[in-house]
């Protein structure tokens, strides 16, 4: 898919993202959550708490996502 190794690039947080494309948090979680290449750190939940997950975009996945949402738009 991409030549050049993730792990290498910029990563941008939730915040981040919900900053630049002034979106809320759980918007660009919901446009993120689903998307490959984007790394999910969890910490699963027992019955006492409840499980995270931390999201990490790649500039390439931010910047591909982008494109994709802009196609659609007529100028």
């Amino acid at each position: 898919m991409n030549q050049t190794p993730t792990f290498s690039e910029r990563h941008y947080t939730i915040d981040e993202v919900s900053e630049m494309w002034n979106l809320s948090r759980d918007s660009v979680r919901r446009i993120f959550l689903a998307e490959p290449d984007v790394p999910k750190i969890s910490r699963p939940g027992n019955r006492y708490k409840r499980s995270y997950v931390t999201l990490r975009i790649p500039e390439s996945v931010l910047n591909r996502v982008y494109r994709r949402m802009c196609a659609g738009r007529v100028a």
